[in-house]
């Protein structure tokens, strides 16, 4: 009798499962009139939402900003659903013409109950979805690149130049610092060790940028070299006309604190032309830059004006004396005061003087060092400025042949800073 009972409960649990069944896969059927067009109008207010949100991002990257990733994936999903759920819409009116009996039963049963569950899930995956794209913003500022570290010269004597720099840098007062001198006399060696000094030092600014003007400027050319330390992207952005650059430059400078460096000054460069914000107390930022001339400091407005001397005498015989080894030194008794000699004539500039002590270092006989101090001599000229010029043109005529002297001259008619190949015209530059 018990057994008798049980049988019954499960066949009646069974006949109530599958009439459950039954009712839920008609459901999908019946309610197809409602769900389709649902799921159309639910459609068009996804498209919709994804156009804003779309928008927004293409506004946003035009002022140089980044989008978020989580926006980047919602409008990717969403195009994938859009796609998925206008194939649905696409095949309702087949589906509607199956139903009969006022929708509640279908001449292709199975179709029809297929196609109503994936209507439904449709409804619920576009809700879901469109829940997720209400975003408060869709971009933030691009993150400025960190302190790229510039491969530098050991600093020759510059140790209180570069502390003198350095406490105008950190001075509230000064936003504009000049760094000027004879040219090879060490600016662009200081440059160069401050903006390293930024990675090194604990300090409040956001961004460092480097940037070689040079003789002669392009202000394009500044720009893509700033342009490039902010992260725009190298194809588009340096497309666009300089007027666009400087307002996308000063856009996102005139939000941070920024240190620009800017080497080889020969003239003013119009900071507002470059789009770079001018520093002040307000934005605590600094503008360094190195020049030939007391007359740019000027006109660059510099607030601080700081003179790269040249080596003094113990200093520049120390350089010129560690370049050229004391076994060259110490081969002749007399090359030791001639040596001196060659050295006093490189004038304190660095440059000369390790180039041509390097020159010197293979000369071990008196005639040598006697005909180099003649040559120096020969070449003097009288205005100071022409130092580096007459130390040239010893160096260039102390080249071992003709090929390696033609080769000079001929790299000579590439712009300062080219990247010339290591192979011009068949000719190994060495």
């Amino acid at each position: 009798m018990g057994n008798c009972y049980s049988v019954q409960c499960s066949f009646e649990n069974s006949l109530l499962r599958g009439w459950d069944f039954i009712v839920g896969h008609a459901n999908y059927v019946c309610k197809l009139k409602q769900t389709l067009p649902t799921l159309s109008t639910a459609l068009q207010e996804l498209r919709a939402q994804r156009n804003d949100v779309q928008r927004e991002v293409d506004v946003a990257e035009q002022r140089l900003l980044e989008s978020f990733q989580g926006v980047q994936l919602w409008l990717s999903t969403a195009e994938t659903i859009i796609t998925e759920a206008e194939k649905l819409v696409s095949n309702g009116p087949q589906q509607m013409n199956n139903l009969c009996l006022g929708g509640c039963i279908s001449k292709n049963c199975l179709s029809s109950y297929k196609f109503g569950k994936q209507v439904a899930e449709m409804l619920q995956k576009i809700t879901d979805h469109k829940s997720k794209g209400a975003f408060k913003k869709v971009a933030e500022n691009q993150p400025a690149a960190s302190v790229v570290v510039r491969p530098e010269e050991q600093p020759v004597a510059l140790e209180s130049t570069i502390q003198k720099a350095w406490s105008c840098i950190v001075d509230k007062d000064v936003g504009i610092i000049g760094l000027y001198g004879l040219g090879d006399v060490g600016k662009t060696t200081l440059l160069t060790k401050l903006k390293n000094k930024f990675s090194t030092t604990t300090n409040d600014f956001e961004v460092v940028i480097w940037a070689l003007v040079s003789k002669d400027f392009d202000v394009g050319k500044i720009q893509d070299r700033i342009g490039g330390n902010l992260g725009f992207p190298d194809g588009s952005w340096k497309n666009k006309h300089v007027d666009q650059k400087a307002v996308d430059i000063y856009r996102i400078l005139s939000n941070k604190r920024f240190v620009v460096l800017l080497d080889d000054l020969w003239e003013r460069v119009d900071l507002n032309q470059v789009g770079i914000p001018k520093p002040s107390q307000e934005n605590g930022s600094k503008l360094i830059f190195t020049t030939r001339s007391l007359e740019v400091c000027g006109e660059m407005e510099a607030q601080k004006k700081i003179k790269v001397e040249c080596l003094e005498t113990e200093k520049a015989w120390e350089l010129f004396r560690d370049k050229v080894g004391d076994e060259t030194l110490n081969s002749h008794p007399d090359i030791h005061n001639l040596a001196k000699e060659v050295a006093e004539r490189c004038g304190g500039l660095p440059l000369a003087l390790i180039t041509i002590g390097r020159a010197m270092a293979c000369k071990k006989t008196l005639g040598e060092w006697k005909y180099a101090i003649e040559m120096l001599k020969r070449c003097a000229l009288p205005k100071l400025e022409n130092e580096v010029f007459r130390l040239l043109n010893f160096s260039y005529d102390n080249l071992p042949n003709a090929t390696m002297k033609s080769c000079l001259l001929y790299c000579c008619l590439y712009p300062e800073d080219y990247c010339i190949p290591k192979k011009i015209s068949g000719i190994l530059v060495l």
